[in-house]
This record gives structure tokens, sequence and C-alpha cells, in this order.
């Protein structure tokens, strides 16, 4: 199924969330035209390694130079005919070009403008130049990455970039979906600071009950049951199992049969028995730890390269990637919709 396939978007091409979301919206169905400008972008063209964007792939390419009247006129005959727009400059610039909501709305009243920032179309950083790293770290999530002093880290792109983006694209699809039952379009203000703050919701729920961030102890940092212990070879692993009854489980594959599982959240035992779970993880390669846990309830994954994780039996059996003519890796659109009756049981 591809649920947006009546839905036609454009895009004024930046870098980042803005195409991601473009992306996203064109891999379930809708018909995505990008406005580019004309010639290479150097940012784009190093990103790509001088290839083909790889965002810009399911999409219609139109080179513009939004400057000169005859393109500026084009790119609004677009627009009327656009159910949404995704635009990623500074609050303004698209104003000052002719191509601002108000512009858009003259040819268009039931147009979703999706604006896509770092910092939002207003407050005191919104002009400032910043980048996914900024943002999760103006949110406060950047902090709850510490253990002990360490510096905090991130993977790169997707707290900030790709949540941004994610984050568009269900507004320009609540935006779309009002519209055509009001007749009226709207303005998305997708702020890459606001998403991350907002799905940041759990981890703020768990912090400002002392679980996380403060001096207390806390599962996701100090807990011998939730955690990437490293093997033998050099691999590591992860652990996750909060649950009890997951974690006496674990406890019970790990051997550890003289540890009490009711004891599992006394604090106190939590540094000498986490010392243990890292030296017995160290004398065996990763593959035994998969052997032994993976499939099981004990809450365990490998953690794996990209390479790898494409050739995984379950992202293999799940058709999570796949290879373009060129040999370059791609990930399958997500989520997947099927009809009711096609939806697979579960005994």
């Amino acid at each position: 199924m591809k649920p947006l396939n009546h839905v036609n978007v454009i895009e004024f091409e930046g870098i980042g969330p803005g195409p991601l979301c473009g992306r996203i919206l064109a891999d379930l169905g809708a018909s995505v035209t990008v406005i580019a400008r004309p010639g290479a972008s150097a940012v784009v063209d190093k990103l790509s390694g001088g290839g083909q964007p790889p965002l810009r792939e399911g999409k219609r390419v139109v080179e513009l130079n939004l400057k000169q009247p005859d393109d500026l006129r084009q790119a609004l005959e677009l627009v009327a005919q656009s159910d949404a727009l995704i635009e990623g400059n500074r609050p303004g610039v698209m104003e000052r070009l002719g191509l601002g909501p108000a512009a858009c709305a003259a040819v268009n009243p039931k147009l979703v403008y999706g604006r896509m920032t770092g910092w939002g179309q207003q407050g005191p950083l919104a002009q400032a130049a910043g980048h996914d790293i900024n943002y999760v770290a103006l949110s406060g999530m950047l902090s709850l990455s510490a253990v002990h002093g360490q510096l905090p880290v991130s993977p790169p792109t997707v707290l900030g970039d790709a949540g941004g983006a994610l984050g568009l694209a269900l507004g320009i699809v609540s935006g779309v979906l009002q519209a055509r039952q009001s007749g009226q379009g709207c303005v998305v203000d997708a702020a890459i600071v606001d998403m991350v703050a907002m799905l940041g919701g759990l981890a703020q729920w768990i912090a400002a009950s002392g679980g996380l961030g403060g001096p207390a102890p806390s599962v996701f940092h100090d807990s011998p049951f939730y955690d990437v212990y490293r093997c033998a070879d050099g691999g590591c692993v992860t652990l996750g199992a909060i649950e009890p009854q997951f974690y006496a489980l674990l406890l019970k594959k790990l051997g550890f049969t003289d540890v009490d599982p009711a004891t599992q959240f006394d604090t106190a035992a939590w540094p000498a028995l986490k010392e243990r779970v890292r030296a017995l993880f160290l004398t065996q390669p990763r593959q035994h730890w998969c052997e032994l846990l993976e499939g099981t309830d004990a809450c365990f994954a490998p953690v794996l390269t990209l390479d790898e994780a494409a050739n995984h039996p379950h992202n293999a059996a799940r058709g999570l990637y796949a290879q373009t003519p060129s040999g370059e890796r791609r990930t399958r659109a997500a989520p997947r919709f099927t009809t009711l009756q096609g939806a697979h049981t579960h005994d």
C-alpha cells in the first residue's frame, strides 16, 4: 500500500532534514517535485560522494533560479498544483523570494506550508546557523547520554535531523488531512529543537523521577542489565533486561545462579555485578553470545556495523535493505502498510 499516492508535494531543495522529509513522503506514495538551484551544490555533492543525491530518489527534479521572474512564476505554478510544500531556509528567506506563506496561499489556499528549521520561526536563535548536534544539545537530550563525567554522544543526524524530518512529515500529513476536510491550508513550523524535546518525553519523565540525569544510580547508565559490553574478539553486545522476568532469564542464561533476581534494583549491588558481567562477556567472542542469547527474552542484540546490519537474518527476512543497480544500499520505507485483510495473523 502507498497511502499518500494522491498527495502532491513541492520541495524547495536544501540539505538534511527537508529532503529526508520529502523522501519519507515519497516512499509512502506522495508525488514529490524538487525545485533545485541550477548547478551542483558543494555540500550535497560532498555528502553524496559526487553521485546522485540519494534523497532525490523517487522525486522529480526541476532546476529553477528563483531570483529570475520567469522561474519564480513557474515555481508558483507548481505550488498552485500541490497539496503541501517543504522548505528549509532561515526564517524570512522564502518571504524575500516572494514564496512565503501569504504569497503561496494567494495561489493555493489549501496548501500545507511545511517549514523545516533547527531553531524554529521565532526566538532569539531563529536566525543562527546550527546542525543536528546543536539542536539535540539545546533540547536537553544530549546531556542524558553522558555517563559519569564522560562526554555525551549521540548518533550523527539521527536524533535531530531525522527526528525533525519525521515530525515535519507527520505535520504535513495532518495538515493535508485537515485541509481536505476544511478547505483551509496551514503553516507547519517544524523546529528540530521542538521535535527532539517532544520525542524525549519518556526520558524527561524518567529524569523527573530521579532515574536519569541526576546523582542517583540510573538503570540506563549504571545497572548491569542495561548496557553495552565488549567481547573477546573486540565486538560488542547490548543488554536491556529491565523487566523482572527478562532479568531472571538473563541471569539464568549467564549462569549466575547465585544472584537472586529479586535484588534486581538493589543499586548498592550494581557495581560488583556489572563488573562480573563485563568480565564474563570478555571471555568469549561476540558470536558465542549471539548463539546463547539472541532471539530469547533476555533482551539482547549485537552491536552491528552497517554492513553487518544489512546482512543480519532478521533484517534480511524483513527486506529492510535493498541494493540499487549501482550497488548502493537503500533502506526500505517505514512504516509499512497492508490491508486489514492482508495483515499477518499471530497465534
